[in-house]
């Protein structure tokens, strides 16, 4: 098998880079979360789960091939899937399934539950692992749609308030709206998010819009890797909105991800909220790449 396993991020980057830097838009969380990784250890969610690992693809067996494929798991998150051809996805599920993988420093291959990643790869990946096509192996848990930023078109006219960088003071409101959005995206409600919105304060790229004094939306982009950076979370309040807040921060968030110097802003969106697709197309964002997040039943974990 052609895949490599490891959990040193820094060989994962050595030897992806080429793969990662050719099409940075599509590979944006791969190099979001190495990076998250890079600097703030194996762990970035905490020290509950196990340590994140990383994969690549050579379509030839040895070092000599390209890599053409890439994935990483940071638990307990699934495995995400980068751009890859279908036969990378099929052997990479055939080699986490059956422990057949040739692995660096010990990497321990763990059970998966489910996968996430492009919408062809993802399920490639899921037909392999739960025996074929259409079966009742895997359900799609939610489908997402990656834009990029053309033209900046900031809302008109905008709702009243004005944009701030939050601050220290703002980290246990912007915790717990993360919180609030991670239950909407139906991930875990309960999971402490304020180190990670600490560290989104302290670079600099966590925006609040403010309005009399008080804090009624936010959004935030990533550190600038690959000369992109990534818009997440955009989250208001239920009490707050339909009120413009969410189209003003995001505005003021994509300018800020562009003064940093990235020359792409991008954003996932879900496909089943219409509301927050038109308003981010009204802001000159344009598809690129649809994704998928699948779980797998128990009969197949």
């Amino acid at each position: 098998m052609p895949w490599h396993l490891t959990h040193d991020v820094d060989a994962f980057r050595h030897a992806a880079r080429a793969y990662l830097e050719r099409d940075p838009a599509r590979s944006t969380v791969l190099l979001t979360v190495s990076e998250m990784v890079r600097r703030h250890g194996p762990r970035p969610y905490g020290d509950g789960g196990a340590d994140a690992r990383f994969g690549w693809w050579r379509r030839a067996r040895g070092e000599g091939g390209p890599v053409e494929g890439a994935f990483l798991q940071t638990p307990p998150h699934h495995p995400l899937l980068g751009p890859m051809p279908d036969d990378a996805a099929r052997e990479l599920a055939h080699a986490l399934r059956d422990g057949d993988v040739r692995t660096a420093r010990g990497v321990h291959v763990r059970g998966v539950q489910g996968v996430r990643g492009g919408d062809g790869a993802a399920r490639v990946f899921a037909d392999a692992w739960t025996g074929g096509p259409g079966g009742p192996g895997w359900t799609v848990t939610r489908r997402s749609r990656l834009f990029r930023l053309g033209e900046l078109t900031p809302p008109h006219p905008l709702p009243p308030g004005a944009a701030r960088r939050a601050t220290a003071d703002d980290v246990p409101l912007a915790a717990a709206w993360m919180s609030a959005f991670a239950a909407d995206i139906g991930e875990d409600p309960d999971a402490d998010h304020t180190e990670n919105v600490a560290r989104r304060v302290a670079h600099g790229g966590l925006h609040l819009w403010e309005t009399g004094g008080r804090p009624v939306s936010m959004a935030a982009h990533s550190p600038l890797v690959a000369a992109q950076s990534r818009i997440s979370p955009v989250y208001t309040p239920p009490g707050l909105r339909g009120r413009g807040y969410a189209g003003a921060v995001t505005s003021a968030v994509s300018r800020a991800a562009r003064d940093t110097g990235a020359r792409q802003v991008l954003l996932f969106t879900d496909l089943a909220n219409p509301t927050s697709n038109a308003l981010y197309q009204r802001l000159g964002y344009r598809p690129l790449d649809d994704h998928v997040h699948l779980d797998f039943t128990a009969g197949d974990a």
